[in-house]
């Protein structure tokens, strides 16, 4: 019993692991991106947090002037 209980969680451990390493469900992505890659500019996080209604036409445009300032 115990060893069966001991594969399950051995199992969501490495699952979550993975997940982790993945960098799923964060933002952190955004602002620093894998070697190899090239870092996202300022003006592009902001039109996609815009395009997916993260923020409103308000916040976007005081954003984008302190961003082009």
């Amino acid at each position: 019993m115990f060893m069966g209980f001991g594969l399950i969680f051995t199992i969501l451990l490495v699952v979550g692991f993975v997940y982790l390493l993945n960098g799923r469900g964060s933002n952190i992505n955004d602002l620093i991106s894998p070697a190899g890659k090239e870092r996202k500019a300022p003006l592009d996080i902001l039109k996609r947090r815009y395009a997916q209604g993260e923020i409103d036409k308000t916040e976007y445009e005081a954003m984008r002037r302190d961003i082009e300032t």
